[in-house]
């Protein structure tokens, strides 16, 4: 077999998932490989991608999948700082930097730091003792968040507090998690505002975006937010910006908000492609994932200007009862009806509630081109339509009746 040109740069990326699987088919238009590090083979980027080091963040691992790479990045925040820092030291390009990373890591980390910079967060404290939550509350007020400092994500990892619950905080003290308490921030909406910055120090920005919440996992991005003036949308922007340049952030960066009465609030950081930012493959001129791989190569980075007024991503969840109708049958009947209608799946295995796709719709009337991504979402998640259609008939209202 004839040996890849090496006139390309090769991309190591830590974590076999779909941000992983998505990044590697932004490389392939750009010429580059995308070799990824994996624990199963059955993971979404193996599925797709021949370029594999089998295993998981352990030193062995991510220095298996360091060899021959230009730069090393990532798909999830799960690696420990000391491998990453061991990395540094035999040489490899990690983007971002593992001082950066500590801040999407580790909560409290990035609680200390932003306050620091006088952004806007919400009250906070470190918990060490059960008692600790209910002093917190004494002054802050009930609810309060509980959160585990390190891991959780998609409402894993966060406890929503009416009341003094000891017996949790001295379960979760005792497994060894670390924990800190939030006030409960009360808010119109949740935003997203994204952006990417190279090694060199150039930076872009898409627009700010609505991020829709269920459950405490996201169900649609709307872009650009509606209704958001272009006051408050310069604002997310110059924190995320402001963010990736004191920290020195390289490659993604997707800062999660909390729209109040009183302004934004951060709620959450995350240094790699992020479901905030799956619409920008059709409807962006630069997507988040050619934009990640340009950050962290250090190119110049790419326009982020929008394709379309409107863009809606709806992700696509396991149902609680897998149904019969085949995926792919499901697909079928999706585009006879709604031939626009981008579809994203990432190859996992359906089950309740797990983020096994997502669609896109793009288009000038938010309310149609929302109510399309949300109804093309449900079908393939459960193969029933939300309105009444009846694939059988082609009909809308009749049902199986028609």
């Amino acid at each position: 077999m004839e040996t890849p040109s090496r006139d390309f740069p090769v991309v190591g990326m830590v974590g076999g998932g779909q941000l992983a699987r998505m990044t590697h088919q932004a490389a392939i238009g750009l010429g580059q490989s995308l070799r990824v590090l994996a624990v199963s083979p059955d993971e979404p980027a193996p599925l797709v991608t021949p370029d594999v080091v089998a295993g998981g963040p352990d030193l062995a691992s991510l220095r298996a999948l360091a060899v021959g790479c230009d730069a090393v990045t990532f798909d999830h925040e799960g690696v420990p700082q000391e491998h990453l820092r061991a990395l540094v030291a035999d040489g490899v390009a990690v983007r971002p930097h593992p001082d950066a990373l500590l801040h999407a890591q580790d909560k409290l980390v990035m609680r200390r730091r932003l306050a620091e910079m006088g952004l806007p967060v919400p009250a906070f404290a470190e918990i060490t003792a059960p008692d600790q939550v209910a002093d917190f509350a004494a002054e802050h007020g009930w609810p309060v968040v509980l959160k585990a400092a390190r891991g959780g994500y998609d409402g894993r990892g966060v406890w929503f507090l009416r009341a003094a619950d000891p017996e949790l905080v001295r379960e979760l003290l005792d497994a060894g998690t670390p924990l800190l308490v939030e006030e409960a921030v009360e808010m119109f909406r949740e935003l997203a505002a994204q952006v990417a910055r190279s090694p060199f120090g150039q930076a872009a920005a898409w627009p700010v975006v609505e991020t829709v919440q269920e459950e405490g996992q996201c169900v649609e991005v709307l872009a650009p937010a509606p209704g958001l003036s272009e006051e408050r949308a310069l604002e997310a922007q110059g924190i995320a910006l402001r963010i990736a340049h004191e920290l020195d952030v390289t490659g993604l960066l997707a800062v999660e908000l909390f729209e109040t009465a009183g302004g934004l609030v951060i709620n959450e950081l995350a240094m790699r492609p992020h479901n905030s930012g799956h619409w920008t493959i059709e409807g962006a001129r630069t997507s988040q994932f050619e934009q990640h791989l340009r950050a962290v190569l250090d190119y110049p980075l790419g326009t982020t200007t929008m394709t379309a007024p409107v863009v809606v991503m709806a992700n696509v969840l396991g149902a609680e009862k897998t149904p019969e109708m085949t995926v792919d049958e499901r697909i079928h009947h999706l585009f006879a009806r709604f031939p626009q209608v981008k579809v994203h799946l990432y190859g996992k295995g359906e089950r309740p509630l797990r983020k096994v796709g997502h669609v896109t719709v793009l288009g000038s009337d938010l309310g149609e081109v929302r109510r399309t991504a949300v109804l093309a979402a449900h079908w393939l998640s459960t193969a029933e339509w939300e309105d009444g259609w009846s694939v059988h008939t082609g009909t809308q209202g009749l049902g199986d009746r028609a």
